[in-house]
């Protein structure tokens, strides 16, 4: 055997090739994104022939509110720049919706690296678009600007992409970081208060199996941050907002950064996310991310109990908090048989093992094989009965809203997601009418 610059030949018949890719991306704060003086938006990339051109996806509801700020930003730096309007939701988070916006890019044409796509919306639109990003021309540069909570959390901060399929939540997707994500809270103070607690649920998940001082935050000022929405309209909740959201942020990132690709199976962030994929598309549209992610915390907070990880005080303040925020503890598509099949496929998603998270008091983990289905059926049972004998701050599950949590509600069809470009007019938001 021979080496000549890391390629290594065995008798000339035989190759093995060795290579590395070093990955570097950024996730920035950054209130006021769109003010004219600021150009974070625009750092990713270049002009090509002494023209700045960009194409960009944004959601309509984000649009409706936001479109003419887009529009003047974009005016104001010179840029050339198609947008495309989509309504994105879970229901139409597949691959025929990744499919029409690369035939809307490629209509538009990009310099294949100095030309990135920049998405602006929530979780599902990033997710989408990160998807295109990854597989047009087998990867182009793209900038996320997330505008909902779990965008900003959770959906914003890692390198996953994806779309539903044949049922399953994300079956397809990539790993493909966006080259800079910017966080501006500012985006939040139109969201409707569910979908605030929708993101609340993803940061009591890293307090729960890692931050305790994140947790007590939760705990102390949880409310404040749900009727406030984040925008620090008091001196209390601007000191918490910045708080929770840079500790939420960096808690994540820390999980993420030396497992990025998902080497390692045994990942504390998929705490939550067991049993939360498959009751999360059972129930469609009944229940958000978060609150499916939420009543999967439930469950699994109850199962640590019974096995002594958890005590009953630490028990019931995290089912006491979940309340508080305005989150389901319990949801009736808990059946345990459902729950037995979703183990099943988590299962096979992690290699054979079940790799289940469950919390050790509270802000430590551990992780289980032994999981059985009278296990599961006897923590529902639990978790409905302390779900009804607890107070809870929760009403009636209703129908989720179908959109981003952007007010005002598009009466629209969801179905009817992708608006023409606007090519940068304004006034123009392509209904595809």
């Amino acid at each position: 055997m021979t080496e000549a610059t890391g390629l290594y030949v065995e008798q000339t018949v035989s190759w093995l090739v060795r290579t590395r890719k070093e990955v570097s991306y950024e996730v920035r704060f950054r209130d006021g994104l769109l003010r004219p003086d600021r150009t974070d938006l625009l750092e990713v990339g270049s002009d090509v022939g002494g023209k700045l051109r960009r194409f960009v996806v944004v959601d309509r509801n984000v649009d409706k509110l936001h479109g003419e700020k887009i529009h003047a930003y974009f005016e104001h730096h010179g840029v050339d720049y198609a947008k495309v309007v989509v309504q994105a939701d879970e229901t139409v988070k597949e691959f025929g919706t990744a499919a029409r916006i690369v035939e809307e890019l490629d209509g538009f044409g990009i310099a294949r690296r100095q030309e990135p796509l920049i998405v602006i919306g929530g979780g599902v639109l990033m997710d989408i678009v990160g998807l295109v990003a990854s597989l047009y021309r087998r990867g182009t540069p793209f900038v996320r600007v997330p505008t909902t909570l779990i965008g900003l959390v959770d959906a914003g901060v890692g390198a996953k992409t994806g779309v539903n399929f044949n049922g399953h939540k994300n079956r397809l997707g990539t790993y493909a970081p966006a080259d800079l994500t910017l966080l501006d809270r500012s985006f939040l103070c139109t969201l409707n208060r569910r979908h605030i607690g929708n993101g609340l649920a993803e940061i009591l998940k890293v307090a729960l199996i890692k931050d305790y001082a994140l947790f007590e935050l939760l705990e102390e000022h949880g409310r404040l941050l749900l009727d406030e929405k984040f925008q620090g309209l008091t001196p209390a909740g601007d000191e918490t907002a910045v708080t929770v959201l840079r500790a939420a942020t960096h808690d994540m990132l820390e999980e993420l950064q030396p497992n990025l690709w998902e080497a390692e199976l045994e990942r504390c962030v998929d705490y939550g996310h067991t049993f939360s994929p498959t009751v999360e598309m059972r129930a469609l549209p009944a229940l958000l991310h978060g609150e499916a992610v939420c009543v999967d915390m439930a469950l699994t907070t109850v199962m640590a109990h019974r096995r002594g990880l958890v005590s009953e005080e630490e028990r019931d303040r995290v089912l006491a908090v979940m309340s508080a925020l305005g989150l389901p503890r319990w949801h009736p598509t808990l059946d345990p048989e459902v729950l037995a099949h979703a183990l099943e496929d988590t299962v096979r998603h992690r290699d054979g093992q079940q790799r289940l998270p469950l919390p050790v008091g509270i802000g430590d983990v551990t992780f289980v094989n032994d999981v059985t289905e009278e296990e599961l059926a006897a923590a529902v049972a639990v978790q409905r009965e302390l779900d009804d004998r607890l107070p809870s701050a929760t009403g009636p599950f209703p129908s989720a809203d179908g959109h981003n949590g952007h007010t005002p509600a598009d009466s629209q069809d969801p179905r009817r997601w992708l608006a023409l470009p606007s090519a940068g007019r304004p006034g123009q938001s392509g209904d595809g009418r």
